[in-house]
């Protein structure tokens, strides 16, 4: 199994250029303490032939000293170099090993599985896109089991593999197997983990790890080998947000100033427009600039030098990202926080938070409540001690660029710091969800009082469609700010009523003056007010009429719970799909503007992101088309669902 190639005697160039653009899977290897972790990793690399000629007769002599297998040889020693692991045979410190194979790179590591050394377990999580999380046949799932899965879980790795340990020792049982399997099933669905595979092995004798065991013919899946090479991974990259957390400016000479950094996310080409963040100062990507020459584009986890068309002001821990694509900006958040420190954490007390490539000062402001490992259930607290899990709400001194952790690993994690000591507290993952003192929308409350019931209207939806001469129906116009929406709605109600239909528009800014007068304009906001607008669209259409909706509605979930509060057989969605450089050329109260410059937050396209509409029933090009064409477009959308005729 050990990868060889011909091209290393031949031509070394080509084969480390084909080395090169082999596929990276980091993955770790987690779950109780003495689950045989470290065997897996050393079993693994002996029967794939990759450990070299002088380690292994160096573990073969340690083995007979300090091994746990009674002098034969232990593959544990390979991972486990420390002095005290060797005594103890226990895993202390996290392990990195490396690995290729014809297909793919390989980073493993080693974490450990004693309580104590929970945030070691962490911190190899942190980078991981897969987990091999073992648990000992004997024992089945337990406390650590449930705690380093959700760890796993609260750190977005999507691929985990449940490998269950010792069959040997339980006579390489099946119903054992199932038996854990769906013990472990039970607990996992009340966690996040997309893509979960099971696998029986021995990994102290080898058995399922590169050849298929012969010792347990039931089990009809695939080896650890060929599981790592050929499990998917390509969609788990985000190539969609650009962000470029800049780690040092580089100024070597008068001619040259470019900004270093790692692409967190995101895909960047020579030419595109950039904007840089908090001063919101746009550009162009003049260079991309590397050790080995000049790029045309880079994308997710590429280190890079950027040099722009213009000499604008981008300092160490700034952003640089799309105009039309940016991140949250701003002082408070929600996060999950794992505490590694065994000093409490003090709601309140000054800590130094570390995100991205910025360093801040900031607290916790409140410990909303700790998670209880074993049974997911939330648990008042006012504090947390080392290796516990909550959900705090943290206050920063000034606002920082973010996104949640889900949707961006690199901005959307930081690391709490001791200011004096400089030792490492806590690490957190941030959450999309609003902090409880914020607005909230309501669109799955129920009502307050209990015992209201539904009246029915005397006059039938048939009676309606005969009298109108019409089907009810919602259009939703959706775009950015200066698309057209609410030009296109009037110039539509005004040809409907031409036609003698009956219908009327509701308009974003109309419905802020009056049911949602009491609105913001932050995203949870936004909803609520799209939400209030649903329920008037449904009395409208209940009432046979045709409603038009103007409103920028930029989040792809909300539409989609409006079309179900209207009823999705009537809802409509329409895109006006104007770019933003449009957009912003039609913004006559300088809306655009002042997002640039900070004093309209959450403002869609510019400091905050817009969602194109998933399969929407009418795009509408109004950078090009004229008012009366998009009317005529939707006409003709409302007669081929035969909602006019």
């Amino acid at each position: 199994m050990s990868h060889q190639s011909d091209l290393i005697a031949d031509d070394i160039d080509t084969y480390l250029a084909q080395h090169e653009r082999k596929e990276l899977l980091r993955l770790l290897t987690c779950g109780s303490v003495d689950d045989g972790k470290s065997t897996l990793i050393g079993r693994l690399f002996y029967d794939a032939k990759l450990i070299y000629e002088d380690t292994l007769k160096t573990l073969e002599k340690d083995s007979a000293m300090v091994g746990t297998t009674g002098g034969s040889f232990d593959p544990a020693l390979f991972t486990d170099g420390l002095k005290a692991e060797r005594e103890q045979g226990i895993t202390i410190d996290v392990a990195y090993r490396y690995f290729s194979t014809a297909r793919r790179k390989f980073i493993i590591a080693d974490t450990p599985g004693h309580e104590q050394y929970t945030r070691n377990m962490a911190t190899g999580a942190s980078t991981s896109d897969l987990a091999i999380i073992l648990i000992d046949a004997r024992h089945g799932v337990v406390t650590q089991t449930r705690r380093h899965s959700f760890i796993v879980s609260l750190l977005g790795i999507r691929h985990v593999l449940v490998a269950v340990n010792k069959m040997d020792l339980v006579d390489f049982d099946e119903q054992v197997f199932d038996e854990i399997r769906a013990d472990y099933k039970d607990f996992a669905a009340r966690l996040e983990l997309p893509d979960l595979h099971f696998m029986p092995i021995s990994a102290l004798l080898g058995d399922n790890i590169v050849d298929p065991s012969h010792h347990m013919p039931w089990y009809g899946g695939s080896t650890l080998m060929t599981f790592l090479d050929t499990v998917y991974i390509g969609s788990d990259r985000n190539l969609e947000d650009f962000r470029f957390p800049v780690q040092l400016v580089n100024r070597p000479n008068l001619d040259f100033r470019g900004f270093c950094g790692t692409v967190a996310s995101g895909i960047v080409r020579r030419g595109d427009e950039i904007m840089a963040l908090p001063s919101r100062r746009t550009s162009r990507v003049q260079s991309i600039v590397t050790f080995d020459g000049e790029l045309e584009e880079a994308c997710s986890q590429q280190s890079v030098t950027l040099t722009l068309d213009d000499e604008i002001d981008v300092s160490r821990g700034d952003m640089i990202v799309r105009p039309g694509n940016v991140p949250r900006l701003e002082q408070k958040f929600d996060a999950m926080v794992v505490w590694m420190h065994d000093e409490q954490m003090i709601p309140g007390r000054t800590y130094l938070f570390k995100q991205a490539a910025k360093s801040i000062t900031g607290t916790v402001s409140t410990l909303r409540y700790q998670v209880d490992v074993n049974s997911l259930h939330r648990v008042e607290a006012p504090t947390l001690n080392l290796n516990e899990i909550g959900r705090c709400s943290v206050a920063l001194s000034e606002p920082v660029c973010f996104d949640s952790y889900r949707r961006n690993r690199t901005t959307g994690a930081f690391i709490i710091v001791d200011r004096i000591t400089n030792a490492t507290l806590g690490a957190g993952m941030i959450v999309d969800r609003t902090t409880g003192d914020e607005r909230r929308d309501h669109w799955d409350d129920e009502p307050l009082a209990s015992d209201l019931h539904t009246e029915s209207s005397k006059v039938t939806a048939q009676q309606r469609e005969a009298r109108y001469g019409q089907r009810p129906a919602t259009i939703l116009l959706t775009g950015l700010t200066g698309s057209g929406k609410t030009t296109i709605a009037y110039a539509l109600e005004r040809r409907l009523f031409q036609l003698g239909r009956a219908a009327t528009v509701l308009d974003g800014q109309n419905m802020r003056r009056g049911i949602s007068r009491d609105l913001g304009f932050s995203a949870e906001d936004r909803s609520e007010n799209l939400r209030r607008s649903a329920e008037v669209a449904r009395l409208l259409n209940d009432a046979g009429l045709i409603c038009i909706g103007a409103f920028v509605a930029p989040r792809q979930d909300v539409r989609q719970k409006a079309a179900q509060v209207v009823g999705e057989e009537r809802f409509l969605v329409v895109h006006l799909a104007a770019p933003i450089d449009i957009c912003r050329q039609r913004d006559t109260e300088g809306q655009y503007e002042r997002a640039d410059s900070g004093d309209i937050p959450n403002f869609p396209g510019v400091t905050s992101p817009y969602e194109d509409p998933v399969e929407p029933a009418l795009v509408l090009p109004t950078h090009e088309w004229a008012v009366s064409r998009c009317v005529e477009a939707i006409l003709e959308l409302l007669q081929q669902r035969g909602i006019t005729t």
